[in-house]
């Protein structure tokens, strides 16, 4: 029986649970935002691949991308009054009704416009005073005003539970209004959301006026229906008009569990000088009802539902809206349709609405047990608003997936369109939130990489094309992508366990590694040593040895060292044991200056070393030379990650952390120039993408004047390796000040694009300082001895570690855990029997 019928059976099975309409727990949180720090504040609502429509700091509804493409700042309309809003009627019982959007105030620099409209929702009534709090998925908006008789709480989430990619990825935003009557009298309160029906209408169509305003286009036919079924009441959006082929084709529903009181219009008046939004605001205005008008106008008819009912003196009600969605016609980078996952799951918006409805109530337990699980961590609140909130990008629509369940990512989304396509391998390569938490999403990714980018002759195109039968198209490779990719695939099987999902991948693996040993290629004679053109994610390509393919390279080999002795591939486990030791001792002999590793630059043709005293020496541009960089550590930082040891001395690893802290640590920006793109301003601080402390080339590459955070990451948990923990605070820190919701959003790091996919690399800061190892195959878990309470997830099961000096607890809150070793610092503990179902705990001696 499949889930979705398992569902709907379970819908009027538990009938009176679903008649009831559901109210929110008590959300926690992480951090607060004031009124002066909401303005870029925006907390995507939405599936993994689903696409989202955000919450902002104000409350109001921004970024509507839920049409396959991305949409910042996208309201679906004309900036203007029609933009999609909720808006509350309050009204004593012998005073004057006031209606309000259910928002906060605009800020000074939003007022000027040539046409008076600066922002959407300009002309509205808005409450006087807004605050933000955050634990994602939760988001709150706390609205005031002295001259209004409530308060107001707007809270948003979606469903995120870790390892249930299913329950993760709805296509819903669950919005629930709770009013809070701040006078002595009954009060009279309805809230409605009101939107014009845009399907068609995703902005990739538009057309200008003479003002040269910007105006999409492509609703057609659009229609509005009424619907009351299995305990739903609410408006279905729909079009007879739109192409059903085109991207932008699909459906909306916004609903509400609520039995009385539920009034609604399928259409405004005609929006002829904005005659649409006058309509409505005096229909609703009036009584708080909506008259149902008798047709509807316009290509793009305006849908609203208010729901009104009583709250007492001091009392406090809960007014819950659910919109859902289906637009299954995603491109992506493709010429043709290559489909959603999620709609295959969800026929139509309103079926979305009527299976995942039922679910909400259990749905938020799970989310808030894994948030509340996360929060009572002994991890620096710094480190868990990192981690927390760049799990939006998961969310956003950098990811997707296949009909066939793929996850696939763009790098990033620019405003309009996806960044930089093909679930770029050098960039996906950082992140660590989708295998610690989704394992069975990140082996899809390792399906696409080995089995689909990856040709006969091992090259993995580090772009996979789509549709999926095209995905080898091209000659492009990467060598930081490819050769961490043997690191990942190494990872997810040890944290799944599952030997069949090597098996299946080892002869490609092989293949993809031998790649290296190809005449002329990156190790072509191999030595252990990669010496020639090395493409990579500066987007350029390195000649000669440098440390950060050298240590991806060394990371591959012992991984898949292990992998071939485990397939019993001696020869293969001895070649790559012997290509490891010889690469790992001349690059600490040839590489480490003192210092840190540096480039030793070859001629892009004979692969000859350059004689950089000579100053009459042709270098090639884009290179790093005698460089600090940022990340040139990155291989040791997913060997620590992957429990593969160490790739180098330690102490150079060590020494070379403390380098980079040295060098390319800035504390104010503000007298620093920057060719390139400016993450970082002013007084801001970061860590620079390279330093010159040994000398500069005259053309190095590209980016090393930026400041990125995936980068900044991957070095300060390489810090907290080495026992640097307040160095490494201090730069996450300083990334997350960046973000402080005024000058950026606090849900979305920017590399080349918002949501930037190697911004989870924040993810491995919590790994890192609960020293966190498991091991599937050897059922081995590990953890920190220093005390403390330490939330896991292997991607398949979660929980915490609770250790003391001379105990641990391990508890599993969601999933099944089954161990043969657990250790606690060099405290290896064997265990007989130990299996634990969901939420169940047990407690270990040590001693």
């Amino acid at each position: 029986m499949n889930r979705l019928k398992l569902l709907t059976i379970c819908m009027f099975v538990s009938g009176a649970v679903f008649s009831q309409e559901w109210k929110p727990q008590t959300w926690p949180v992480l951090k607060q935002y004031d009124r002066e720090h909401l303005y870029q504040v925006a907390l995507p609502l939405g599936g993994i691949g689903t696409g989202t429509v955000s919450l902002g700091g104000r409350g109001e509804l921004r970024d509507w991308e839920i049409m396959n493409v991305p949409g910042k700042k996208y309201s679906t309309v004309t900036t203007g009054n029609n933009a999609p809003f909720f808006a509350i009627y309050a009204k004593p019982q012998t005073g004057e009704a006031m209606t309000t959007l259910l928002a906060g105030p605009l800020y000074p620099q939003e007022y000027l416009h040539y046409e008076g409209r600066p922002v959407n929702h300009h002309g509205m009534p808005r409450f006087a005073d807004a605050t933000f709090e955050a634990a994602y998925p939760f988001g709150q908006v706390h609205l005031s005003d002295r001259q209004l008789p409530v308060k107001v709480t707007v809270k948003g989430f979606n469903p995120l539970v870790p390892g249930d990619a299913d329950a993760s990825g709805m296509p819903i935003a669950v919005l629930a209004y709770e009013v809070t009557n701040t006078t002595d009298r009954p009060l009279e309160v309805a809230v409605c959301g009101s939107m014009r029906n845009f399907i068609g209408k995703d902005g990739s169509k538009f057309r200008t006026d003479w003002k040269g305003d910007y105006i999409p286009t492509g609703a057609k036919d659009n229609k509005n229906q009424f619907r009351k079924k299995n305990g739903l009441q609410g408006l279905y959006l729909y079009s007879d008009g739109v192409d059903k082929n085109d991207p932008a084709y699909g459906t909306v529903a916004l609903t509400t569990q609520a039995v009385e009181g539920v009034t609604y219009r399928t259409s405004s008046r005609a929006d002829n000088w904005n005659n649409g939004i006058l309509n409505f605001w005096d229909d609703f205005s009036a009584d708080g009802e909506l008259t149902e008008r008798d047709r509807q106008e316009d290509e793009d008819p305006m849908a609203s539902l208010a729901v009104k009912k009583t709250v007492g003196p001091g009392s406090t009600e809960t007014f819950t809206f659910y919109l859902t969605w289906n637009f299954p016609n995603r491109k992506a980078w493709s010429e043709t349709i290559v489909g959603n996952y999620y709609s295959t799951r969800f026929p139509d918006a309103w079926e979305a609405a009527e299976a995942i409805v039922p679910q909400i109530p259990e749905m938020e337990r799970q989310t808030l047990s894994f948030v509340h699980a996360f929060l009572k961590s002994t991890y620096p609140d710094v480190v868990k608003e990192a981690a927390l909130f760049n799990l939006a990008t998961l969310r956003s629509q950098t990811v997707f997936r296949l009909p066939s369940g793929h996850l696939m990512g763009w790098e990033g989304v620019m405003d309009r369109f996806g960044s930089c396509a093909g679930s770029c391998t050098h960039v996906w390569n950082y992140e660590v939130a989708t295998p610690f938490l989704f394992g069975e999403l990140a082996k899809t990714m390792r399906d696409v990489e080995f089995n689909y980018a990856t040709k006969e002759n091992g090259l993995m195109n580090f772009r996979a094309s789509l549709p999926l039968s095209e995905a080898a198209k091209g000659n492009s490779a990467a060598a930081d992508g490819q050769m961490g990719c043997v690191m990942k695939i190494y990872r997810d099987w040890q944290l799944s366990g599952d030997d069949e999902f090597l098996q299946k991948n080892w002869g490609q693996v092989k293949k993809v590694l031998a790649y290296a040993w190809t005449d002329k290629g990156w190790d072509g004679n191999q030595d252990g040593i990669m010496e020639g053109s090395q493409h990579n994610t500066m987007d350029v390509n390195y000649f000669g040895p440098n440390p950060q393919m050298g240590f991806w390279y060394m990371g591959a080999l012992k991984a898949a060292e292990k992998m071939a002795l485990a397939m019993k591939d001696k020869t293969f486990a001895k070649k790559c044991n012997t290509l490891f030791r010889q690469g790992s001792i001349w690059m600490d002999a040839n590489l480490f200056n003192g210092e840190y590793y540096e480039h030793k630059i070859t001629d892009p043709e004979t692969f000859e070393y350059l004689d950089m005293r000579n100053p009459d020496v042709k270098v090639p541009p884009f290179q790093l030379g005698k460089g600090c960089l940022v990340d040139q550590l990155v291989g040791q930082y997913m060997a620590h990650i992957c429990g593969l040891g160490y790739l180098g001395d330690k102490e150079h690893i060590r020494t070379t952390l403390g380098s980079i802290m040295k060098y390319n640590y800035v504390k104010d920006f503000s007298r620093y120039f920057n060719n390139m793109r400016s993450y970082v301003m002013g007084d801001e601080s970061g860590l620079l993408m390279a330093s010159w402390p040994k000398g500069r080339l005259e053309v190095p590459f590209p980016y090393f004047a930026e400041v990125m955070t995936g980068f900044e990451y991957c070095a300060a948990v390489g810090m907290i390796y080495e026992s640097m923990e307040k160095e490494a605070l201090t730069c996450i820190r300083a990334i997350r000040d960046r973000h402080d919701g005024a000058k950026r959003n606090p849900f979305s790091e920017a590399e080349c694009g918002h949501h930037y996919a190697r911004s989870m690399a924040s993810w491995a800061a919590v790994i890192a300082l609960s020293d966190f190892q498991y091991s599937g195959v050897d059922r081995r878990m590990h953890f920190t001895d220093r005390p403390g309470c330490y939330f896991w997830s292997n991607g398949y099961a979660w929980g915490t570690c609770t250790v003391t000096d001379d105990t641990a607890t391990i508890e599993v809150l969601k999933g099944s855990l089954q161990l043969d070793k657990l250790v606690i610092g060099d405290k290896e503990k064997r265990l007989k029997n130990f299996r634990l179902a969901s939420g169940e705990n047990r407690i270990i001696k040590l001693s």
